[in-house]
Parts: structure tokens; sequence; C-alpha cells
């Protein structure tokens, strides 16, 4: 069979139900395959960049690998912003590219681009398949690593030739035996000497802790050891956020408690964290009076931004199950206790906006979030309970990246509640993939702050520019509810609470994509 038949095949194999892309002359046959194989479902976003982070928001919110799909030249460096999002944040990806036969490689043909070279340093690895006997074992490949250790995107760029030449499809297994719990016995003895010889102990918990499943371990070990919990922007959910132990965020935008705890603490216990610039303030004095016990499944964020006292290499839950029963139980008050909450009040800003939101959900959503001064309102304002409910770009801080994220998410997820809350800085930037949600009928919800700026820019220009703000103003005439309207998603625009109260609970009841203008 041809090249691209044995590609959709072991997609099949590989489980693979959604494939997110658009099409171009490189892939042509890809598409034909497709054509034949309703069994995968494939959404055609209204640009690359928007495939990329469907599939990043559908992987995100199941645990499962993401696929997109793309041509070669432009339509292949269209992903490239979306790949980087998914490599900062260690979310399961796999990008199909198609590119020019292996005759025209390297002579400047048209959309020639050498797509491998330029998504090195942001993929866990990638492919180029010359040869159609090279195909299905690469793409399976391609899988185990996404999906396996440290998860991250894998690139398979194809040649035309080898997607329109025959060979066998073989179904081919691929058993991946990397150990990855590299921690020995004496670490864990170590460890846990540390931890019941501690006085303030603090648990943070970071990403690796919520794509681990470590959440019931975590839960125990803050029980066991009465310490409060601190997170990270992608350990959101990790330890429930409505817990009596729970101090917040920790970092530059995280609460004065967890800041402070990491300041007083004598144990910090980090679970799946890279200790990443934007959680310690830049590593300056960062816990200076505590032993570090680092629990990390990558040995290379070992000892790369904070000097740990003993690390456990290895998955999260793994060194957690195997340290639970070495720890003690200490009968103790909390040391620390959470921020008192703030009263609500009648203005409508960002915070009151959330809080009204989560009221009117109960919690119970996926909600995922453009970058900016919203996502950080957003963050330490809505209680996460579980893992894989707050999907966001952290690392390379993608605006755009919600919108497509959230239609991936809901496709994955039909029976849950998708919300996406945006600036109007960051709506711009990929308004367009309105246009799928609303082509696929996707009822994701799209909350846009609208304060006609790009808020934290602007703020940082306050602080740092004596207030000249340069480009962070954005007054113009363009209409967000007709913009929705156009794209054929159904749009409100709300400028006090109640409105936009009774805007959530319509759009909730319409089952159709909707957009929710908050001008603040």
């Amino acid at each position: 069979m041809k090249g691209s038949e044995i590609l959709i095949k072991t997609l099949i194999k590989e489980g693979v139900d959604t494939v997110f892309g658009y099409p171009g002359s490189s892939v042509l046959e890809i598409y034909d395959a497709l054509y034949r194989h309703p069994e995968i479902r494939h959404i055609l976003t209204s640009h690359e960049q928007g495939a990329a982070h469907a599939a990043d928001g559908y992987a995100r919110s199941t645990g499962r690998v993401g696929v997109c799909l793309a041509t070669s030249g432009p339509g292949a460096t269209n992903l490239v912003t979306g790949i980087a999002t998914a490599y900062m944040d260690s979310v399961p990806m796999v990008a199909i590219t198609g590119n020019v036969s292996n005759s025209l490689l390297g002579k400047d043909s048209f959309q020639e681009v050498d797509i491998a070279g330029i998504t090195m340093p942001i993929t866990k690895h990638n492919f180029i398949v010359k040869d159609v006997k090279d195909l299905e074992k690469t793409v399976s490949r391609a899988f185990e690593i996404a999906g396996s250790g440290r998860p991250g995107p894998v690139l398979v760029d194809i040649t035309t030739d080898a997607i329109s030449a025959e060979y066998e499809f073989e179904n081919l297994e691929i058993n991946d035996k990397t150990e990855y719990n590299r921690f020995s016995v004496e670490e864990l003895k170590t460890a846990a000497k540390l931890v019941n010889a501690s006085k303030k102990p603090l648990i943070y918990a970071g990403g690796g802790a919520v794509k681990s499943g470590a959440s019931d371990c975590l839960k125990k070990l803050a029980e066991i050891l009465n310490a409060p919990v601190c997170d990270s922007l992608m350990g959101k959910g990790a330890f429930p956020g409505n817990d009596g132990k729970y101090i917040g965020m920790l970092g530059i935008h995280g609460t004065d408690k967890a800041r402070e705890a990491v300041r007083e603490c004598d144990l910090l216990i980090a679970v799946g964290v890279r200790f990443s610039d934007r959680a310690t303030e830049y590593f300056k004095a960062f816990s200076p009076k505590s032993k570090i016990i680092h629990i990390d499944i990558d040995p290379a964020e070992i000892n790369k931004n904070v000097i740990c006292t003993v690390s456990l290499n290895g998955d999260a839950r793994s060194a957690l199950e195997a340290l639970l029963p070495l720890v003690k139980k200490k009968e103790r008050e909390l040391w620390i206790k959470p921020e008192t909450a703030e009263k609500d009040n009648n203005s409508f800003d960002s915070r009151s906006i959330i809080r009204e939101l989560y009221r009117q959900t109960k919690g119970d959503a996926i909600i995922v979030t453009d970058v900016g001064k919203h996502q950080m309102t957003t963050v330490t304002e809505w209680k996460f309970l579980k893992p894989g409910t707050l999907l966001t770009s952290g690392g390379l801080g993608t605006m755009g990246y919600g919108l497509g994220a959230a239609i991936g998410a809901k496709l994955a997820n039909p029976d849950k509640l998708v919300i996406n809350i945006a600036g109007d800085g960051c709506f711009r930037m990929n308004m367009n993939e309105l246009a799928t949600a609303s082509r696929y009928k996707v009822p994701v919800i799209e909350i846009i702050l609208d304060n006609h700026s790009l808020g934290l820019v602007k703020e940082l220009q306050d602080e740092l520019c004596e207030g000249r703000h340069s480009c962070t103003d954005i007054e113009d005439d363009v209409d967000f509810v007709k913009i929705a309207e156009a794209m054929g998603a159904k749009g409100f625009r709300a400028t006090n609470l109640k409105a936009f109260s009774v805007a959530v609970k319509d759009a909730i009841k319409a089952k159709v994509p909707t957009v929710i203008e908050c001008e603040i």
C-alpha cells in the first residue's frame, strides 16, 4: 500500500481518533487517505498554529498524544509556535509535516523548508522520513517518545515520494525499555530522614505531579506531615485548591503566603518542577533556610537552576509511593496558614468576573487561558481541584494559545464545560479559530476581558518606563460581538456583573460557540 495509507493505519494503531490540520500539495495523498478512513476525525482549523494549539489542548486535557498535520514550507513553519508551546510545558504531541521529494531537497524548491532543522531546539526528538520502508516504525517510535518519560512534542517530516511509494504495513509494536526511575534506596532513605527531621516542611507541586497522576500521593504526604502546599502555574490541580493546606502559587505572580513559606521553610519538597525564573523570582536567595528534595523524571532538571540536597530522579508518583512508607506522621499545627479570602466588591473588574464565573460553574469546568494579566488573575482566583483542568501556556507564554486549545479540549471532552479566558490583545491573535468552532459546532465559551490594552505589558511600562505607554493602548472601533456573530458564534457584551452573570447562564444553555466581551 502507499505510504499515505501506511501512515493513517499507523495512526489508527496508535489509538489516534482526532487530527488537527490544514491540507496542501505535499500532503495531498495523506488527505486522500484520511478521506477513506472516517475512523479518524480530521478538524480543519483556520490556521496551522491553531491546529498545533488544538492538538496541545487535546493532549493536556486527556494525557494522550495530540496530533497535528501540515503541508511543507509555510504550513510547517506555522506550526512552530505551537510546537514550542508544547515543548516548554512538556505536552505530548506528534506534528506531521510533508516535504518536497528527495530529489528536490536542498535545492530551494517551492515550499521547501528544513523544518527538522528549525524545530530541533523545540522538540523532544524529530525525524525526516525519506524512505517508505521507514515510515511505520518512525511514526510509532514518535508516539512512544512523545508520551513516555518527560512528555514532549515530536516532529515527523515526510518527503512526498515516501508518501506516494508502496510498501507493506507490518503492524509493528515499539516497546520502550527505558527505566525512568533511577533513584536509589540510599537516596530514598536520605530523603525520608530529611522529611522526618523537618519542623517546617513545604511541598511544592509542579507540572510533573500533574502528568504522573501523583495527586493522591501529594495529598497523603501533606496529611502525614500536616504541611502547607504551594504550586507552580503548571502544577495547578495537582493539589486541591480548596484544601486548608493550600497556600497558593509560588513566584512573581504568586501569593504572599507562598513566597513567605518558601523563605521560612526548613525543608522544600519539590515534586515535578523545573524551578523556572518566574517561580523562583530569578533564583535570588531562593529558599535560603531550607534543605531541598527535588523529585523529577528529567535528570537534566536536577541541579540546573537550584541546587538540591537530595534528588529522586524518576516519575513523581513512583518516587512518592516509594517515599511515603518511610515518612513518619507528625502531630503538629500547620506552620503557615492560607491567606484570608478577600471580600467581593461590586466593581466590574477581572477579579470579580473570575469569582462570578467560579460561582456560576461551581468550579466544574476545564479552564483555558491565554497569556497576560487575565491569566494571572484567573490562576490566583480559581480553585483548581483536579489535574488537567487548567490549560495555559506557562513556559513560552504564547498569546493566542487559548481558543485553539479550548477547541481541542472540548472535542476531547464533549461532556465537560470548556471556557477560555482571554484578554483583548490575545483574542486578536487567533480569533479566526472561532470559525473552526462554528464549523464543527464546538460549544466553547470565550470570555474576553477587554481593557483596551496589553494590560501586563502596560503595567511593566508603568513600573519600568515611567508610565510611557508605547504601543500598549488599543483604542479602536473593533466590535468583538459582531466578529463573533460574523463567524457563526453567539456574542454577548457585559458592562456590569449582573449582565455578565446572565450572559454566562445563556452561554452555557446555548451549547454553541459563544463570546462574552467584558468591558472592564
